[in-house]
């Protein structure tokens, strides 16, 4: 049998309240486990280590639905290996998120009338530590609510001191390994928050634009090129043709002047222009396009910068100080004013960037930025899946993951904000360029200034595994914690976060990976499928759900919808059938409470025990082995489906019931029960635990005595099974099921007794009959029994007087209403099924629906007719 884990029995005259009220358990029970340091991780510890980093969230946020999803699942990990006795670590702290913080702050600013540059620098950076001091730690709380298992006396911010000495650390090794280097290209620039902004961070959406073409050249020396971008033609340097398309081959070569421009351009040769699309000849703008770019070094190009920081044109003439979007319209007026319009289509929906913080329209630019060369640390990202040193699950993942870091550009680090980690490189007056480690001193002296850009925030948030365990410093944490055991994230970082942590792990780790399984989930939706949003109107706060139903119900609904790597529908009527859920483990405690339920001393031997209590025992392993099976493979909501099924139908809705029979015989067998409830009841409240922590917690502990379920051990699979219990427990089921259905179909009430003669002999339900009597209403059989309704079920019989109960006529002239009424629907099915000319013209969809309706038709007439074959003649 399961052993059980309590420190001392349970006070005999311990109650618990009638009703269940989460709100006035769950935060001193929250407070109490922190206070106890049960979430605390000791690195010194001889136990094997299981160690969760949290997905830092922004210190500008509060917890969403999706934080609330992860975290439940994180927490589910770490509980249950906390009670398997692993040294568990679930790493907390926030990222300083760079762009979106700078964006609050500065919205504060002006308010006030100010904005950053009134303050300086210093100052404004002050302000935001002062901003992130009041404001940036209400998450924390939140995630208390929520029951987050997190080891708090270890939390982190990616801008504390050593996690900024991680940060200038690995900057100045991958300087120096020359995997870090400065170079002026192409940008995705964003106009709002006036800084480059990374591949990843520039969300793609279909707008309506518009498509001009216009004419280069003149007379012979004409070309067509076709642009959304009109305002850029102010920066062309070439046009560019395929160099086998005969149309343009008298033309390579040649200068062809620039409408509304005193130059003139080359007209090149590049294999990168499709000769199929448009007119196959495209307008090359190397310092507002990277593909331009790109040609414009194979041909050594000038580059022509057009617009500010504010993307404004620079450019001097009429369009001088016109926005983009003003400067578009002006020059295609110009162009049609002097009859270069060939075209124009509107709206042309096309795929435009826009920044994935202020949603603004990027724009591509030519600057001078810091970059990571991710050429050999994607590669080593690769090979360390494709060797198997790291599992993605589901496994079906590894493909998008391959598909990015195989084909990974370089990475633009650097960022135009005054918030976040400054890069660590300082120039001189005669040119020179120092990086600086987090040891040495900067160069000082006239003439000397640091860089004014900062890190990207995925750059600290790359060291996250190993620098919030002390990293560079070798310390007890690291070697103990290091590398994590899995990341829980959902896929749509994968890219963003997932990657960057591998590659850097790699590196700074010795070709250690950060974590051995990256288990990726989905993401929270409404229950309709659709993303939530506040625009959508669909958007909710999890606070308000916790407060109305308990974080156990949220928590619950949340891991029954966590299938890896699917996205998750959620709705309010489903947290509200997880706290009915909460409800019915409360109630069902109580009344084994009430009945002597007990956890103390051993378990009787199987011989002493009754069909029932082995047949629970016996399904109580089976779940044991099927729930580690599911954990072991991140199936939460499998896990969560089998323990709800199992404790709400096996253990409260059967083992219960069966059992109040025993308990009002007494005697041995009712305290063999009596103990029997008790382990089945310690066992599922700890298996329940790590996903339900906190009505589990107030149950178990009343149940047992013990201090807490959190440090309680994990149950385990004793190998008992009894197969023979179980079949018979299983005919018994069928038995007052069938009863009930029939009851049902006549009209009884649930409670209404019904006299009633149970031929059993000879059957293995010859024990049960008090039982089955007691949960079918069923009276002793009187001296006028009549037995007007037989039912033959299992080898046995129930035979029912039903001439007092109900008016068999009137039931017979329901049940015969009834049956016409479905042998007419399979008439009139079975003939459109039999039609050709109907079923070669319709849709599938209708000959299915169709189908469907034949069957239950079917099903319909099987059973009514059953129902008037058991009423007696009237």
């Amino acid at each position: 049998m399961t052993e059980n884990a309590h420190q001392q029995p349970p006070a005999p005259d311990t109650e618990l309240p009638t009703q269940y009220a989460p709100a006035d358990v769950e935060r001193p029970l929250y407070e109490r486990w922190v206070e106890r340091g049960y979430f605390e991780a000791d690195a010194k510890s001889d136990k094997p280590a299981y160690t969760i980093v949290i997905p830092p969230p922004n210190v500008t946020g509060s917890l969403h639905l999706g934080h609330a999803f992860e975290h439940t699942l994180i927490d589910a990990l770490t509980r249950r290996k906390r009670m398997q006795g692993f040294e568990t670590l679930w790493q907390p702290g926030m990222d300083h998120a760079g762009i979106a913080t700078q964006n609050v702050v500065e919205r504060e600013l002006g308010k006030e009338g100010k904005s950053r540059h009134d303050l300086g620098r210093e100052a404004f950076v002050e302000r935001v530590w002062q901003w992130k001091a009041e404001s940036g730690g209400q998450i924390s709380g939140q995630m208390r609510r929520l029951g987050d298992g997190v080891a708090w006396s270890r939390e982190r911010f990616t801008m504390d001191e050593g996690l900024s000495q991680a940060v200038q650390t690995i900057f100045k090794r991958l300087y120096d390994d020359e995997l870090i280097y400065r170079a002026e290209r192409i940008i995705n620039w964003c106009p709002r928050c006036l800084t480059a902004i990374s591949d990843i961070e520039v969300e793609y959406q279909d707008d309506d634009g518009e498509l001009v073409s216009m004419k280069y050249g003149e007379g012979d020396e004409t070309i067509v090129v076709a642009t959304t971008r009109a305002e850029t033609m102010l920066g062309d340097t070439a046009v560019a043709v395929h160099p086998e398309d005969e149309r343009y081959k008298h033309l390579i070569g040649k200068h062809i002047r620039l409408p509304l421009t005193e130059r003139s351009i080359p007209v090149v040769a590049d294999e990168h222009v499709d000769p199929e699309f448009g007119t196959g000849a495209v307008k090359v703008t190397p310092a507002h396009d990277p593909n331009d770019f790109e040609i414009g070094q194979r041909h050594d190009l000038p580059s022509i910068t057009v617009m500010d920081e504010h993307a404004v044109i620079t450019t001097p003439g009429p369009f001088q100080g016109l926005d983009r979007l003003e400067a578009r319209s002006a020059i295609v007026a110009a162009l049609r004013a002097e009859g270069r319009i060939v075209a124009e289509k509107r709206p042309y929906v096309h795929s435009v960037g826009h920044c994935s913080r202020c949603k603004t329209t990027i724009e591509p630019r030519l600057s001078m930025q810091w970059w990571v060369k991710v050429g050999p640390l994607a590669k080593a990202a690769g090979d360390a899946v494709r060797e198997g040193k790291v599992k993605i699950h589901p496994q079906e993942m590894e493909k998008r993951y391959f598909d990015w870091v195989d084909n990974l550009h370089d990475w633009c680090i650097s960022r135009q904000l005054w918030w976040g980690h400054r890069i660590p490189v300082w120039y001189g007056p005669d040119g020179e360029v120092v990086c600086v480690g987090p040891d040495e001193e900067p160069p000082s002296g006239e003439g000397w200034r640091q860089d004014t850009d900062v890190l990207d925030t995925w750059f600290s948030s790359g060291l996250w595994p190993f620098s919030t365990l002390g990293w560079p410093e070798q310390t007890e944490s690291l070697a103990k914690f290091y590398p994590n055991s899995v990341l829980v994230t959902g896929y749509d970082i994968l890219f963003f976060w997932v990657a960057r942590m591998m590659m850097f792990g790699l590196y700074a780790m010795d070709g250690t990976p950060p974590f051995h399984t990256i288990a990726l989930h989905g993401m929270v939706r409404d229950q309709f499928g659709k993303k939530m949003s506040k625009s959508f109107g669909n958007a909710v706060n999890p606070l308000d759900w916790m407060d109305k139903y308990g974080s156990d119900a949220l928590r619950f609904t949340l891991a029954r919808g966590a299938n890896p790597g699917v996205d998750v529908p959620i709705g309010e009527d489903w947290v509200q059938g997880s706290r009915n859920f909460a409800n019915k483990i409360w109630n069902a405690t109580r009344f084994a409470l009430m009945n002597g339920a007990t956890v103390e001393g051993p378990l009787p031997e199987p011989a002493k025990m009754s069909a029932t209590d082995r047949w629970i025992l016996s399904r109580l392993n089976s779940v044991i082995a099927e729930v580690d099976a599911f954990y072991d493979d991140f199936q939460f909501a499998k896990l969560s489906d089998a323990l709800f099924h199992f404790a709400w139908d096996e253990v409260f809705d059967w083992y219960v019931e069966l059992s109040k029979t025993t308990f009002q015989a007494g005697g041995e067998p009712a305290e063999v029960s009596k103990r029997v409830l008790g382990e089945v009841l310690d066992v599922t409240l700890r298996l329940l635990h790590p996903v339900v922590p906190f009505v589990t917690e107030t149950l178990w502990t009343t149940l047992t005595g013990g201090e807490s379920v959190v440090i309680a051990e994990w149950p385990a699979d004793s190998g008992f099974r009894d197969a023979g219990a179980e079949r018979e427990i299983e005919t018994l089921q069928s038995v007052i099921t069938e009863v009930r259905r029939f009851r049902a179909d006549q009209g009884l009430q649930p409670g209404q007794r019904v006299p009633a003669r149970l031929i059993l002999d000879g059957t293995a339900l010859a024990p049960h009959e008090a039982a089955i009597r007691q949960l079918l209403r069923l009276q002793p059989e009187g001296e006028a029994f009549t037995a007007t309704a037989t039912l033959p079920v299992a080898g046995a019989e129930v035979a029912l007087d039903l001439s007092g109960t109900i008016d068999v006529a009137a039931e017979r002239k329901r049940l015969a209403k009834d049956l016409a009424a479905a042998e007419k629907e399979k008439a009139q099915a079975t003939a459109k099924l039999g039609n050709e000319a109907f079923l070669a013209k319709a849709p599938d969809q209708v000959v299915d629906k169709i189908r469907t309706r034949l069957t239950k038709a079917d099903e319909d007439i099987t059973r009514i007719q059953a129902q008037l074959d058991r009423l007696p003649q009237a």
